[in-house]
């Protein structure tokens, strides 16, 4: 495979090079590193990552849709990266085919990508990282990360946005959810879907009270939304675009940036021990500092030390 020849399709937005920069990243290729490397030497212009999460069932993907449909009249090119559960056969993505949102499949501007998340926990894929930096050489210029439908831990998300939309629903029992999650504090703008329901300006309120509740120098805006009739969709984007004023002129941004370039470091660096471990027959002397431990009165931060010594 010509791998200068794959990258520049990439940086040209074509489609299936992007594809297979993406599958390579996300099958864990012997040529991630070389990938990443073209991918930084030439550093395009950052994209704008907008992270959606919220409960299954709430219109996630619905709402990504219309997003999408608000960023592409703005003239914008835009990235899709949907994380989906994994099949237990082929651990590929359940609902690869995207079907809600067929109405951008023929746009060339706008590139679609279901992941699996292979067993990863926070919401996510372990591959996101360098899959957003593919679609940040393709040229998109806002990037929808949809995350897989979160329970109480999964907010891996806001690490990785620059903003983050919580989408609930009415009669879901959110709001009591919303503050047992902690997604109060993850939440940049929150959407409730499907506010043509019963019961969706009692939704509203109660985030209301929730919000007010939370010391936040933003306080996040409320959105009604009905995705399914493609409504709500503009102001969702306008909500997006006061939460990056307010990034740009706190500083938060670059902060948040920042933060995400050390968290993809260390994961990388993690990742390395892990495996320089394995390649020292790494069980083997667990298992005799476990004894040593258990029987041996050895302490177990001695015992950490004497690993970390052996891994030089």
């Amino acid at each position: 495979m010509d791998l200068d020849a794959l990258i520049a399709g990439a940086r040209e937005g074509r489609p299936r090079a992007v594809a297979r920069l993406i599958s390579m990243v996300e099958n864990g290729s012997p040529r991630l590193r070389e990938i990443t490397a073209a991918l930084c030497a030439d550093r395009p212009n950052r994209a704008r990552i907008i992270g959606l999460t919220g409960s299954p069932g709430v219109g996630k993907s619905t709402s990504t849709g219309v997003l999408v449909q608000a960023f592409r009249k703005r003239g914008l090119r835009v990235g899709v990266l949907a994380v989906d559960p994994s099949s237990p056969f082929t651990g590929g993505a359940l609902l690869g085919d995207r079907v809600r949102m067929q109405d951008h499949a023929t746009d060339p501007e706008v590139f679609i990508r279901s992941m699996a998340s292979r067993g990863h926990l926070g919401g996510l894929s372990w591959a996101t990282p360098q899959a957003l930096r593919v679609l940040e050489a393709a040229g998109c210029e806002v990037i929808l990360v949809e995350t897989v439908g979160v329970g109480q831990a999964e907010v891996e998300i806001a690490s990785m946005a620059d903003s983050t939309i919580v989408l609930l629903a009415p009669g879901m029992g959110d709001g009591v959810q919303a503050a047992k999650a902690g997604i109060l504090e993850i939440a940049d703008v929150f959407v409730v879907n499907k506010a043509d329901r019963d019961g969706a300006q009692a939704a509203i309120r109660e985030l209301r009270n929730m919000i007010a509740l939370v010391e936040r120098d933003w306080k996040p805006p409320i959105v009604p939304t009905v995705a399914y009739r493609g409504e709500g969709g503009e102001d969702v984007v306008e909500a997006l675009d006061e939460h990056l004023a307010h990034l740009q002129e706190s500083g938060e941004l670059e902060r948040r940036r920042q933060a995400r370039a050390r968290d993809e470091i260390e994961a990388i660096a993690l990742a390395a021990l892990r495996s320089r471990f394995a390649d020292l027959h790494g069980d083997q002397r667990l298992d005799a500092l476990a004894t040593r431990v258990r029987e041996s009165g050895l302490d177990p931060y001695t015992a950490a030390d004497e690993l970390l010594a052996a891994l030089g």
